[in-house]
């Protein structure tokens, strides 16, 4: 599986986020406590919004632990929305294109989980990708074939219902072949300006995720805490696994729900996946 993080607030540096907490998302690549696996180090990205329309990005196939570049990056950049990913890959190869978060105009998209039985039901999917859209896979991983969907569905309108969209075709495609559990996810997906977070799985069994107590109500259990004085009141956390220890500071996000970070109140709501009306070529 893999670790994610997506930040949503006043502007901080990337290291604040990465480096600084006592299990940050550094250790979490070496260390990670909730995670299928211990160890995350088939590469990592970062993604943020700046000066510019579109959000950077940087993808290293690097562990996270032991790239230098990102040190030094994350020390002189800073952005009021992140997201970051450690992977820990299963079946598609370690190469940078396979490297979340994946970026399309002002949209960033990241995903802990996987597409059981990828390569079995992978042509159906592709098939099903909007074709003015099919130039941009770059890569090989199932997570770029999702975003891709979600795209294809409708994501820079309706996050939600492209997302439900996407899932649906993906668990009706995958029971035509015969997979019995077809997707497992927790999924970020922004515009730079609101951030969704999806939490669900066949199983009804979801990778961890967890969102950060409002900050006001964390200031005054964690008077010590430095960092919670240096953040606005609307600033907010996503997190596959919580990256401090603090009494009352998390939240899990349900299962089969999906969350909204975005300007004045924020939103927790039911998922369900609805599979579009679309005929895939078989």
């Amino acid at each position: 599986m893999c670790r994610w993080l997506a930040y949503s607030g006043s502007p901080v540096s990337i290291e604040t986020l990465l480096f600084k907490p006592e299990h940050s998302l550094i250790d979490q690549s070496l260390h990670s406590k909730l995670g299928a696996e211990t160890t995350n180090g088939d590469g990592f990205g970062i993604g943020w919004y700046g000066a510019q329309d579109t959000p950077g990005v940087y993808h290293s196939t690097e562990p996270a632990w032991n790239d230098r570049n990102l040190r030094d990056l994350a020390a002189h950049i800073e952005s009021p929305l992140v997201f970051a990913h450690i992977r820990a890959a299963i079946g598609s190869v370690v190469q940078a294109t396979n490297c979340h978060p994946f970026r399309h105009g002002r949209w960033l998209f990241m995903h802990n989980g996987f597409i059981d039985g990828f390569q079995e039901v992978k042509r159906d999917l592709v098939l099903a990708v909007d074709p003015s859209l099919y130039p941009s896979i770059e890569g090989s991983s199932d997570t770029e074939v999702l975003f891709h969907l979600a795209l294809t569905f409708g994501l820079e309108d309706d996050p939600p219902a492209a997302v439900a969209a996407a899932v649906g075709l993906i668990e009706e495609i995958g029971e035509k072949h015969g997979v019995e559990h077809p997707i497992q996810m927790t999924v970020a997906a922004t515009n730079g300006e609101s951030v969704w977070a999806f939490r669900y799985s066949s199983r009804r069994d979801s990778r961890s995720l967890f969102y950060s107590t409002d900050v006001p109500t964390l200031r005054a259990l964690h008077p010590e805490v430095e960092v919670l004085n240096l953040v606005s009141d609307e600033s907010r956390l996503i997190v596959s696994e919580p990256v401090r220890d603090l009494v009352g500071a998390w939240n899990e996000v349900p299962e089969s729900s999906y969350g909204v970070v975005q300007e004045g109140q924020d939103e927790l709501l039911p998922f369900k996946p609805k599979a579009p009306s679309l005929a895939v070529p078989v």
